[in-house]
């Protein structure tokens, strides 16, 4: 992951370096070797997604010349939204994103817990569900598509009753526990501590609140109580989708591993254009359609 990119350019590859000088591991040979068992640690996958998707942005910036008119990300995407636009610098991110995979990690093993994704419900069959199973909403991805967060029990109860509502389709997630959910309360006090004495700058442009739906304000505090307040609630892709909309915005660039968000965004409103930036070869195909 990231390997082809840092392989082509020396500044690139020296963020891989700083990546590991700030958690202290060798950050960039996971990344680059894996194996995946180490890579998907809650400590380990947030600094390096970040990083290979940051890299993934100043590859595009270094061979196209664009400006953004906002930026967004899910869950821990958003920091990296916010590192783009200026409100922290890199090693702040990276500092910020291994602790916060470590505190989510402690949680989910301080507590038996896990997530399911439901398709096809309508808004009354969410809720009674809901109501039914004792589980939250963790991620609103698109109408179509919800993520529940809650107890092992509570996510079983989930997709028996989802059944019995007719809703289409309840997966069980493979996560490590339940995400943006009162599961999540130790990480986010942890988190807390740490934020404290880091700097938050006023974005450059736009960056949209998971929370909200919104424009983050201009305010370092306000935004360091969005972002915390991201770790136990709710998160809306599909609103930041629809406020980046009403900004104007038709295009919209995907950076890091994977076409996840892009996907989403097609489900969405498939009258957006979708360009991602997650290897070399992507890279060239996104530079190419914006020249």
């Amino acid at each position: 992951m990231g390997k082809d990119f840092a392989e082509s350019d020396a500044e690139l590859m020296a963020l891989f370096d700083k990546a590991n000088s700030v958690v202290g591991f060798d950050l960039k040979k996971i990344c680059f070797e894996g194996p995946a068992e180490e890579l998907t640690k809650s400590n380990i996958c947030q600094p390096a997604i970040f990083v290979t998707s940051y890299a993934a942005y100043l590859a595009l910036q270094k061979k196209s010349n664009i400006s953004f008119a906002c930026a967004a990300g899910l869950s821990l995407g958003e920091w990296g939204a916010l590192c783009a636009a200026g409100v922290l610098d890199f090693d702040a991110t990276i500092r910020v994103l291994e602790a916060r995979g470590r505190f989510m990690q402690e949680a989910c093993e301080a507590t038996p817990s896990g997530m399911i994704a439901i398709v096809g419900a309508s808004a009354e069959q969410l809720c009674e569900l809901c109501a039914k199973s004792g589980c939250t909403v963790a991620n609103i991805n698109s109408a179509a598509q919800q993520v529940l967060s809650g107890s092992k029990d509570e996510i079983a109860s989930a997709a028996t009753i989802a059944k019995e509502l007719g809703i289409k389709r309840a997966i069980p997630l493979a996560t490590a526990g339940a995400f943006h959910s009162k599961y999540m309360q130790s990480a986010r006090e942890k988190l807390a501590k740490v934020l404290k004495d880091i700097p938050f700058s006023t974005p450059r442009f736009p960056v949209l609140s998971n929370i909200t739906g919104e424009q983050h304000k201009n305010d370092g505090e306000a935004i360091k109580a969005a972002m915390l307040e991201q770790v136990t609630g709710t998160t809306n892709w599909a609103a930041d989708v629809e406020k980046a909309k009403a900004l104007g915005c038709t295009r919209f660039i995907e950076f890091g591993p994977g076409k996840v968000l892009s996907g989403l965004i097609k489900k969405i409103d498939p009258a957006l254009e979708t360009l991602n930036v997650g290897d070399l070869a992507s890279l060239e195909a996104t530079s190419t359609a914006i020249a």
